[in-house]
């Protein structure tokens, strides 16, 4: 015969949630994955690489800058040009020819190598025209957006789970604060009742002592509940990042049968876990980069367009201005070998990988499997609970219905009543831990709709 598990389909989450839409702890859920501080913290790294990827598009776009030099120097080396020497004889001879003096005299030339009051000013454009680097750095920045998001939803699924077992241990706080008082009552109760007794000549001190000392023991029960409630509610309130004292609105119906969302079923889907489809990303990321090392040898071109003007004395004219266009190429020749130990080096990187996925595959089925029967286990002890509580609460009250006879004593009544009551602290226990083993089932096998922004 086929073993049919038991496995977690639907725990408050989305409209066909076991607690509908209006259920307090999809509420908090909600509350907590808005305010939590870490992973507010995460979406800032998430904004940094989703900032990277506009930057590695904006690649594809022309670089457009303003230079401007300007220089002015003295001295240094210079050339002396004879121009006197060879233009005044003849410019004699025609102002003797002219009879008149047109052409003066003029004095030599010494040029200086370093100009004196020069400026250079352009706007250059530059512009990628073929650089496969650029294509695959932005896959590789858009594997790094959905690394960051595939981390967030991580860390969103343990959130949920933290904040769902918080909320149910502060629940199951409350009921056993419920389940103390009720006790405490009751002993309160026989206290009054052994005292009448005893004043009225029918009944024993020791009954009276017996009864004080379960009124003191209950209420130091008590007392450790209330405790257990204070820290549940401080935790709960911390994970949502609000104020330790705030209110928390309570949800009994969590611990009713038919709001567990159980369902029959054999098989266990790890597909959807953020952690394997991390290292896919990681796999895709590590791919690109090797396609990137392996096209080492494609050039890289680039062209250029300056639009300036350049003169002495700050001149501006059509004489200064200019234009210029060009085209730059670059290719590896010989760069020691590095190119193939990066192709190496990634290659070993991306086979790690590979082998990090499948081992997490299989932890991640194994720890769905675990829970699974966590589920199981959790789901059998609480029928023994049921059925235990059942014949305690029938034997506490066939023995009271004694004592009140008089045929049971007081201190079998006190058995009966204290059987009871770790019978309905069994229980409580008992549905803590199937709830718990849900939410651990529903965190292994990434069932639960994330609510998205």
């Amino acid at each position: 015969m086929r073993t049919v598990f038991i496995s977690l389909i639907f725990i408050c989450f989305s409209g066909m949630s076991i607690f509908g839409q209006t259920s307090p702890l999809l509420d908090y859920i909600e509350e907590g994955l808005d305010h939590n501080l870490v992973l507010q913290q995460k979406n800032l790294s998430l904004q940094r690489a989703m900032n990277a990827l506009q930057v590695a598009r904006s690649m594809y776009l022309p670089a457009i800058d303003l230079d401007v030099a300007y220089t002015h120097a003295k001295g240094g080396r210079s050339i002396n040009l004879p121009v006197g020497d060879m233009l005044n004889p003849v410019y004699n001879t025609l102002n003797a020819l002219t009879q008149s003096q047109a052409f003066p005299q003029i004095q030599n030339e010494t040029i200086n190598f370093l100009p004196q009051n020069y400026y250079d000013a352009k706007v250059r454009t530059v512009i990628p025209l073929i650089n496969t680097d650029i294509a695959h750095n932005k896959q590789i920045k858009t594997d790094a957006v959905r690394l960051e998001e595939s981390e967030i939803g991580i860390y969103k699924r343990e959130l949920v789970k933290e904040i769902k077992e918080a909320y149910y241990r502060y629940i199951s706080a409350l009921e056993v604060e419920g389940i103390y008082k009720s006790s405490l009552e009751l002993a309160h109760e026989g206290l009054r009742v052994n005292e009448k007794l005893l004043e009225a000549g029918k009944g024993l001190p020791a009954y009276v002592v017996r009864a004080k000392t379960e009124i003191a023991q209950i209420e130091s029960q008590l007392a450790e509940a209330e405790k257990n409630i204070k820290n549940s509610s401080l935790y709960f309130n911390a994970l949502l990042n609000r104020d330790a004292d705030a209110f928390i609105e309570q949800d009994s119906t969590l611990f009713s049968e038919e709001n567990w969302g159980l369902e029959n079923g054999d098989e266990i889907d790890i597909s959807q876990r953020e952690e394997l489809l991390a290292l896919q990303t990681g796999i895709a990321m590590q791919e690109s980069v090797l396609k990137m090392n392996k096209q080492y040898l494609v050039p890289k071109v680039s062209g250029f367009l300056d639009l300036g003007s350049q003169a002495e004395g700050l001149k501006f004219n059509r004489d200064s201005r200019y234009f210029m266009v060009g085209l730059t190429l670059s290719v590896p020749l010989f760069q020691g070998n590095r190119n193939r130990l990066k192709m190496e080096e990634t290659k070993i990187d991306l086979a790690e990988t590979w082998n990090r996925k499948a081992q997490a595959e299989q932890q991640l089925t194994l720890a769905a499997k675990v829970a699974r029967n966590g589920v199981l286990a959790a789901r059998k002890n609480y029928e023994k609970s049921k059925t235990q509580l059942e014949a305690a609460s029938t034997y506490q009250r066939l023995i009271q219905r004694g004592y009140n006879e008089g045929v049971n004593s007081y201190m079998e009544a006190i058995d009966a009543r204290s059987q009871y009551t770790a019978a309905k602290l069994s229980v409580n226990i008992s549905q803590l831990q199937v709830l718990a083993a849900l939410a651990k089932l529903e965190r292994e096998s990434a069932t639960f709709q994330i609510p998205q922004p």
